[in-house]
């Protein structure tokens, strides 16, 4: 994996005692048909083998060994401003790329300029007929998931096109937009981190781009664990709450807040049926207690915003 200049590419694969994943990303980024990009693992503090393995099986792989475990988000801000590269790749370690993968987001991205992200079609890695995601869509309730994850890949998402973020297992994001926009919110430790970013970016002007030509195959949720555990409920709910409060324009809140709080209600529902109740209460509490800190960032981002409600109802709520 030779370093380059032009055009100058970063790819930076998280991992978190993942050293058996490392074993299928990795010679998948060695396989790409483009050439001359860096590669960086960041570890977050993991107690297997990770990074001596590293050092003996892929000398020319840049290691950023993290002394401990620093949470999702901050970690994901360490593979973001790793390296040189002007278009930076965010990696999950549980994913296997197609050998265009990194050649199909690099063409996309520079023929779109006023791109800030660009997403990858995703699909299952166990059963490569299901799709994972074309894409995160994001929902004026304040819900964001991928399009068309679990469905049967029938071509249907093989249009290259605007959407509204880029699930954050598989995306390129323009340094100079990282830039502009800000990192990765550490507040939000982890889950919905990258569609806070879509949502930042977007009020700033920037669109993302799918690019269904660059295909990866994603095991998915292999270090957090799958399913609806209480710590991804927990987090889902409580920033969703914050990423609605500091993002949404005051006529968004106006026009869709009803949006929000029906949501809420049907959650509340849902959680006392399953017994998830609890959960549901204290990610509230928890988001109220940060809503200090949520307010302030919402007036910075209020007041640099660039676009109006027209705007994002382009990429909001569709998910076509």
């Amino acid at each position: 994996m030779a370093q380059s200049s032009s055009p100058s590419v970063t790819v930076a694969v998280l991992s978190y005692n993942g050293r058996a994943l490392l074993d299928v990303v990795l010679p998948s980024l060695a396989a790409q048909s483009m050439r001359g990009f860096e590669t960086v693992v960041v570890d977050n503090g993991s107690s297997d083998d990770t990074v001596a393995w590293l050092a003996k099986h892929w000398p020319g792989v840049t290691v950023v060994a993290l002394p401990e475990n620093v949470g999702v988000t901050a970690a994901l801000n360490v593979c973001l401003t790793a390296g040189s590269g002007e278009l930076v790749v965010l990696l999950n370690n549980d994913i296997e790329l197609d050998p265009d993968f990194l050649g199909q987001l690099v063409a996309c991205m520079q023929a779109h300029p006023e791109a800030g992200s660009a997403a990858a079609k995703l699909l299952d890695f166990a059963d490569r007929s299901i799709l994972d995601g074309a894409g995160d869509i994001y929902d004026w309730s304040g819900e964001g998931t991928r399009r068309g994850k679990g469905a049967q890949d029938a071509g249907q998402y093989d249009e290259q096109r605007e959407v509204f973020g880029a699930c954050g297992a598989a995306a390129m994001y323009r340094r100079s937009a990282v830039r502009e926009v800000g990192l990765f919110d550490e507040q939000l430790f982890a889950m919905y981190e990258d569609l806070d970013w879509a949502f930042r970016a977007q009020l700033l002007g920037y669109s993302c781009r799918y690019v269904p030509g660059a295909v990866g195959y994603h095991m998915g949720s292999v270090t957090i664990g799958k399913g609806l555990s209480d710590f991804t409920l927990y987090h889902t709910w409580r920033n969703g709450i914050w990423i609605t409060v500091r993002n949404y324009p005051p006529s968004a809140l106006l026009r869709h807040g009803h949006r929000f709080l029906n949501a809420q209600a049907h959650t509340l529902v849902w959680a006392a049926q399953t017994k998830r109740l609890g959960i549901f209460l204290r990610a509230w509490r928890d988001a109220l207690a940060g809503m200090p800190a949520v307010i302030r960032k919402r007036r910075r981002i209020q007041r640099t915003r660039s676009v109006g409600l027209d705007r994002l109802e382009r990429v909001i709520g569709v998910d076509d």
